[in-house]
């Protein structure tokens, strides 16, 4: 866990085990501290997680200046992410000294999971696999260390590969970038940035692995469920305690404001059928309990049910590229969110550069 100040927020990071009802057991300490959450992001890949917490003060909003009760703050979100580390299991909570500076959020998020060594578990493709695919050649007259990849084509795939390349301080000097249907072909011809190109086996595998897990980080599983509701403290705890008591495990989530409403995206699978289903009882079941305006967004291949959309808002059912299918809704929760997650990127000086 670490914290930056800025003028107007705090920004809490953690990352550790991705475990069910992380995210809830977080946002209820803040709750119950009265930090009152502004705008959060949290992905989870191979088995860990990384979530980004803007905070203010709830008695009086602004950032947590007193250093005491930020250090009280960190160190309850501390015991909440290693209360289930095992006996020699790595621990994966760091105090990080903070430094100006400004950086993406989601760059950020590919940061710290790169840092909690997600991508160990990535490994390649065979020519059978229809997954991502990383294979990288030397080119000896150029000096160059040619990268080729091939995977399904979606929105930011061309941001989340640089990310990586440039987070492990490669330098690219060319690249040819192609889509045909649902495939994705990237070529980057780089070299380190001492100058040097990747003569090791060990340096290539670890590159390899580096990129299909930043391909794979945006790629999550489960449905997408969309809330928008007026804004209020401890929200966010409300309603990441529902999905929990009734057993949906949170993948993803977004989450907002725009003015005095309060919007967030999750996608949540049902810890019990191992992430394959969510069955429209579950979702009917956390809509009553909450009584705030949540539609199905995204549905599962198996998910069947139907969920009655408010008068505020109607559910639409993205293609993979990104498009709206169907009737188009009077408002774009997504829009909003990320309207008002790019400012936060790019007015929040606070933000962490690694």
């Amino acid at each position: 866990v670490s914290s930056s100040s800025s003028s107007d927020h705090t920004a809490l990071e953690i990352t550790g085990i991705d475990r069910p009802g992380l995210l809830s057991e977080i946002s209820a300490v803040l709750a119950q501290l009265e930090c009152h959450v502004t705008a959060a992001v949290a992905w989870t890949h191979s088995g860990r997680a990384a979530v980004i917490i803007y905070v203010e003060e709830g008695r009086g909003g602004g950032p947590i200046v007193d250093s005491g009760r930020l250090a009280h703050v960190q160190e309850q979100l501390e015991n909440v992410v290693e209360a289930h580390h095992g006996t020699g299991e790595r621990r994966s909570v760091r105090l990080t000294d903070p430094k100006l500076g400004r950086t993406h959020t989601e760059r950020r998020l590919h940061q710290l999971l790169y840092a909690d060594l997600d991508y160990t578990r990535c490994q390649g493709c065979n020519d059978d696999c229809a997954k991502i695919h990383v294979t990288i050649e030397p080119c000896e007259e150029k000096g160059y260390s040619i990268v080729n990849l091939r995977s399904a084509d979606r929105p930011k795939l061309l941001f989340d590969t640089v990310c990586a390349l440039t987070d492990m301080e490669y330098v690219v000097f060319h690249a040819a970038v192609s889509s045909l249907g649902t495939l994705a072909d990237q070529e980057y011809f780089i070299r380190q940035k001492d100058g040097c190109t990747l003569e090791k086996e060990s340096e290539r595998h670890k590159l390899s692995q580096c990129l299909i897990a930043a391909i794979e980080r945006r790629d999550c599983d489960g449905l997408r469920l969309d809330v928008c509701t007026m804004n209020r403290m401890g929200l966010l705890s409300d309603v990441t305690r529902a999905f929990r008591e009734n057993g949906l495990s949170i993948s993803r989530a977004e989450v907002g404001r725009h003015g005095e409403m309060a919007i967030g995206s999750f996608y949540v699978t049902e810890a019990s059928s191992g992430g394959s289903y969510v069955s429209p009882e579950t979702v009917e079941q956390v809509r009553k309990e909450l009584g705030e305006s949540i539609v199905v967004v995204d549905k599962l291949p198996c998910w069947n049910g139907e969920v009655k959309p408010t008068a505020a808002s109607k559910p639409s059912t993205r293609r993979h590229d990104g498009s709206a299918g169907g009737e188009k809704p009077r408002f774009s929760l997504g829009t909003l969110f990320w309207a008002h997650l790019g400012w936060l990127s790019s007015n929040f000086g606070s933000s962490i550069r690694s």
